[in-house]
């Protein structure tokens, strides 16, 4: 069983950059595929990204392409989300989750079996 930790959140200003990273403990974390959500008060949990176990494939939703970058260092048991060019809109708790059942990264938070406790991100216009 893997226990997540978030952290990289904070305050910043539109067009600014932050990297989150997740950190992973008590399981095997290259045998994991991962993702980063989001929410906001009142909305559901949103796919942000995903990466397969090794590193190679990852998947965006469209509102970050281009601008959020996700990566994975197995060795160091750590994911990590790098978001240039912030928008106030990208304003959520981000949070990580993993999945152990297979290699696919899906966009819906019901796959996903471990979850961390999040981090929030502020974006101000």
């Amino acid at each position: 069983q893997v226990q997540l930790v978030e952290s990289g959140g904070g305050l910043v200003q539109a067009g600014a950059s932050l990297r989150l990273s997740c950190a992973a403990s008590g399981g095997i974390f290259s045998s994991y595929a991962m993702s980063w959500f989001r929410q906001t008060p009142g909305k559901e949990r949103e796919f942000v990204a995903g990466i397969r176990r090794s590193g190679v494939i990852s998947v965006y939703v469209d509102s970050v392409k281009g601008r959020f970058t996700i990566s994975r260092d197995n060795a160091k048991n750590t994911m990590y989300l790098q978001m240039n060019s912030l928008k106030p809109e990208d304003t959520a708790v981000y949070y990580c989750a993993a999945r152990g059942d297979n290699d696919y990264v899906s966009r819906q938070p019901y796959n996903y079996n471990y979850w961390g406790q999040g981090t929030r991100v502020t974006v101000s216009s």
